[in-house]
């Protein structure tokens, strides 16, 4: 599967600080799987700046397209 193929899978996700001062990203997808990922700060930070990039260029795209 990559990132343009559609999926019928739902999933819960949660973001937030852990004790330990990490950024915990928490998925939780059908069929019980559960995926921890702590982060230090700073590569929460970098992830944040990937993810505004990836909406402006999805913004873009769907400018684009109305035209």
């Amino acid at each position: 599967m990559g990132i343009n193929d559609p999926s019928d899978t739902s999933a819960n996700l949660q973001i937030g600080p852990t004790d330990a001062g990490m950024v915990r990203i928490y998925v939780e997808a059908d069929g019980g799987i559960e995926v921890p990922m702590d982060f230090e700060p700073d590569e929460a930070e970098e992830i944040a700046e990937e993810i505004r990039a990836a909406a402006q260029g999805a913004r873009n795209m769907s400018r684009k397209k109305k035209r």
